[in-house]
């Protein structure tokens, strides 16, 4: 039950900051592209020293390094179009909304984590998917910032089976 609650609470806190975010600019577009990759690094942080499951401690290490090596590609960009991310509601209620899923996955243990945990990334990456479709990728005006975000879209896909996949085998366990 606690893993549900996780899950529908990550989509009240991300559906709207990610449909919030309607009318961004390039500046803001990076702003909502770190962050959103960092609320991922947190998880995933804590996911390598908490998980039960051997398969979510590496999917957890995957996250990590997936999710830096995308901030790198997008700081180093930002540097070299020398564009400031500008912080606005959407970065700020996805860090919101990562540091409270952290405060909730850190009271979870065992099995009850290792589900929450990738429940959340399954509706976390979906969303993601979504606001990248709909909103940061027509909305970027700057070629390469445009290019980067195509670029790195078949990793949150695969991101995203692999969770689905993973969240199937643990509820399979289960039964």
């Amino acid at each position: 039950m606690k893993a549900l609650t996780i899950t529908v609470l990550a989509g009240f806190v991300l559906a709207p900051a990610l449909a919030g975010a309607q009318a961004v600019n390039d500046a803001q577009i990076a702003s909502i592209v770190v962050t959103a990759n960092q609320v991922d690094i947190d998880a995933g942080q804590l996911a390598t020293t908490k998980a039960r499951s051997p398969e979510v401690k590496s999917f957890g290490e995957l996250m990590v390094k997936d999710h830096t090596g995308v901030n790198a590609s997008a700081s180093a960009l930002v540097a070299k179009l020398k564009v400031t991310p500008q912080d606005n509601p959407t970065s700020q209620s996805l860090k919101a909304g990562g540091q409270a899923n952290v405060t909730k996955l850190k009271g979870l243990t065992g099995d009850a984590f290792d589900a929450a945990y990738v429940e959340h990334e399954v509706a976390y990456h979906q969303q993601v998917l979504d606001a990248m479709d709909k909103t940061l990728i027509p909305n970027a005006t700057n070629e390469e910032l445009k290019a980067l975000l195509v670029k790195v879209r078949p990793a949150f896909v695969a991101h995203l089976d692999h969770a689905k996949t993973l969240l199937a085998s643990l509820r399979g366990k289960k039964q």
